[in-house]
């Protein structure tokens, strides 16, 4: 028996069990492509599997880095440099790219937290703000109408 991502019960995960969503898998290949074009179920298979593949040959040299640096985890600078070995420099400033972006989301997720608790407020004292804007909202909205 497997589960929804094809993993079969029990143990790690084989290289047969390694795949990626093909709902979205298909979405990406229909966002990519014109409109008068559309993309045979083999092909997103294929698409899939060479995916599979290339993710498995970064992460494995990036392991490689990893072990090398006597490290235990591997960061993303490992996988920039996975990319600059395999010969896949072109692919580097976009990682680096997507890589500042996580990074700033990270920093504002956190700057939303320390707001709230730069409040002084409450959790009930903000939870009654809230729902006296919502009436104050629904009231301006009814007397709209």
């Amino acid at each position: 028996m497997s589960d929804r991502e094809g993993h079969s019960g029990g143990g790690a995960p084989t290289d047969e069990d390694l795949s990626l969503p093909k709902a979205t898998v298909a979405k990406m290949i229909a966002e990519l492509l014109p409109n008068d074009v559309v993309c045979a179920k083999e092909t997103r298979d294929l698409v899939i599997e060479c995916c599979v593949e290339f993710i498995h040959l970064i992460s494995s040299e990036a392991n490689e880095i990893c072990e090398q640096e006597n490290k235990k985890t591997i960061a993303p600078e490992h996988i920039i440099s996975a990319l600059t070995r395999l010969g896949f420099t072109t692919f580097a400033p976009e990682v680096e790219n997507v890589l500042k972006d996580h990074k700033q989301q990270q920093k504002d997720r956190e700057k939303k937290v320390s707001k709230f608790e730069q409040s002084g407020l409450t959790e009930e004292e903000l939870l009654a703000k809230q729902e006296e804007l919502f009436a104050a909202s629904r009231a301006k909205f009814q007397s709209g109408q």
